[in-house]
């Protein structure tokens, strides 16, 4: 078993070094493209289309990689929200790839009583990486999951793992990497798992899951929960199972745009458009001042919405419906100012349709994730958003399985759509975007950025469609932000205490003088900012559908890349 292990290794990773320096920033191509985060994760997706493996395989093995390169930003401990466009079908689905918070009662009583750690184990969600992958490989993969794995094995067993994230990790475990062969023989007991189950296909994908939520892995991490006090047990693992799901979309002219439900932030992109929408962005130019204003007072009126309605809708009734109806957002969009900021929290109320229902408060943004876009020769896409920033827990003793700290996604205010509960998924920031027109696929996008992920995407999208800016020029472009929302990664039951220190616009460096100063005139306090880094890890796909060509951009000051099959 194990010397078939290892030939099948050889066999995927020794493409990988004769094609290394074809990846770059920019790409394109007809046979398939991968945008994501490092060079081993981009150039793992690209053998896996090579092998005739379709955008899932490729993806899966994309994420497994980005789960060792890409700590702890995201780890295998962590969750993946996941996207998938099927070509023959042209339909979007979403593969929920997220944890919940402990079953335990007692557990969630702590929570309510002490509040939600920001680092240890008691900041995680149970698992989700490697159910979301079993179920991407079984809906729409060609590919084994020792296939796919193969290049993410090859990388724990060198030991020579380059990686950006570590530069900008709060994590006190990321440089410590004995947790790499620990994570490997996981890997290799999955692949036995797989290989020895007598069964279809399907069947031996889910003796790979099977194996690692309720069989010997499953146990390895029970013991290890008990050991460093988490409220985990071995039957939160055995009922965590991936959602399928429908997205939420709109039509916004003529271009339908898919997001995830409201256990993620997503509808905020599709609020903001709507709004949008009403106004000629065209007559003021792309980043002008007025076009800045239109699209960040925007945001503000959907953030709002979000910190008061969004949480997980199997748990909660979301009016959803109302917040995208027509009704709901002409009683909104009158609400935006052209010649002056607002500086409030201004929540609207969807139920009783009025405008306005009062004031609140926010918070700063932080961020910890990865990228994930792929399309393949036969036009299926994905993307996908990989994440869990490590905490200080550890590894998951035998298991090398490092956790992450989502659960601090949750807040502890009782009433509030997103407080903890038993087996509840929090309301996460994670939010990867996919566009169709007539039916057929236009862009993925995956950014990093915590709670400005969708502000991101919402420009990059705004500019491709209806600027017609190129994919490489509109992720490398100034990127702007607002900080005026609650922040997602502030538990606290007193909703005040996510007031920012200061409400800012903040711009990337590149705008004039002169557009500075009508921002300010408008009432914006603005932050250009000079780090890079902190507006947003973009990795998106562009599919020209008149030239049939695929384009993959990356912003170089993000360490990001993308790759095309040639």
């Amino acid at each position: 078993m194990i010397k078939k292990i290892i030939i099948l290794i050889l066999l995927v990773i020794n493409p990988l070094i004769s094609s290394a320096q074809e990846l770059g920033y920019h790409s394109q191509g007809k046979n398939g493209i991968v945008a994501a985060s490092e060079k081993a994760p981009v150039q793992a997706g690209i053998d896996m289309l090579k092998m005739g493996g379709t955008a899932a395989d490729a993806a899966v093995s994309v994420i497994l990689a980005e789960a060792v390169v890409d700590y702890p930003r995201f780890n295998m401990g962590g969750e993946v929200i996941f996207m998938y466009y099927d070509a023959k079908s042209q339909q979007v689905k979403v593969l929920s790839g997220l944890g919940e918070a402990p079953l335990s009662k007692e557990g969630i009583e702590w929570y309510m009583k002490n509040g939600i750690p920001s680092s240890d184990i008691k900041a995680a969600l149970v698992p989700a990486v490697v159910d979301v992958c079993v179920k991407a490989l079984q809906l729409y993969g060609n590919l084994s999951f020792a296939q796919t794995v193969a290049p993410t094995l090859k990388l724990l067993e060198s030991g020579k793992i380059v990686s950006s994230a570590i530069r900008y990790s709060l994590s006190a475990v990321s440089s410590d990497t004995s947790w790499y062969s620990s994570l490997a023989k996981t890997f290799r007991k999955l692949i036995e798992a797989e290989q020895s189950f007598n069964g279809t296909r399907e069947q031996k994908l889910q003796a790979v899951a099977d194996r690692f939520y309720r069989g010997d892995i499953a146990d390895s991490l029970a013991a290890w929960y008990k050991a460093t006090g988490s409220f985990f047990t071995k039957e939160d693992l055995a009922k965590h199972e991936t959602e399928v799901e429908e997205p939420v979309s709109i039509n916004y002219k003529g271009y339908s745009v898919y997001k995830t439900n409201t256990w993620t932030q997503g509808p905020v992109m599709l609020q903001a458009l709507r709004l949008i929408e009403n106004f000629d962005l065209k007559k003021y130019g792309y980043l002008s001042p007025r076009y800045i204003h239109i699209v960040t007072e925007a945001l503000k009126l959907s953030l709002a919405d979000r910190d008061t309605y969004y949480g997980d809708p199997l748990f909660v009734k979301v009016p959803l419906k109302n917040l995208l109806s027509d009704e709901y957002t002409k009683l909104r969009y009158p609400l935006i100012d052209l010649n002056k900021a607002s500086d409030e929290c201004r929540p609207g109320d969807p139920v009783n349709m009025k405008a306005l229902i009062g004031k609140g408060e926010y918070l700063k943004v932080m961020g910890g994730t990865t990228n994930c876009s792929v399309i393949d020769k036969w036009g299926n896409m994905v993307a996908a958003s990989p994440s869990g920033w490590g905490s200080e827990a550890g590894a998951g003793g035998s298991t090398g399985v490092t956790h992450g700290t989502r659960l601090k996604s949750f807040n502890t205010l009782k009433g509030h759509p997103n407080c903890i509960e038993p087996g509840k998924r929090p309301r996460v920031t994670l939010t990867p975007t996919i566009v169709l027109k007539d039916g057929k696929p236009v862009l993925a996008m995956s950014c990093e950025g915590g709670d400005t992920q969708d502000q991101n995407q919402l420009n990059f999208f705004l500019a491709i469609t209806e600027f017609g800016i190129k994919p490489y020029d509109a992720v490398t472009i100034p990127r702007f932000n607002t900080n005026l929302f609650q922040g997602s990664f502030e538990p606290s039951s007193n909703r005040n205490k996510a007031l920012p220190e200061k409400r800012t616009l903040s711009i990337r460096e590149g705008l004039s003088i002169e557009d500075w100063l009508s921002l300010i005139k408008l009432g914006h306090t603005v932050n250009l900012d000079q780090n890079k880094v902190n507006i947003g890890h973009p990795a998106i796909i562009y599919f020209d559908q008149k030239e049939e060509m695929g384009y993959g951009a990356t912003d170089p000051s993000t360490a990001r890349f993308t790759g095309a099959v040639k």
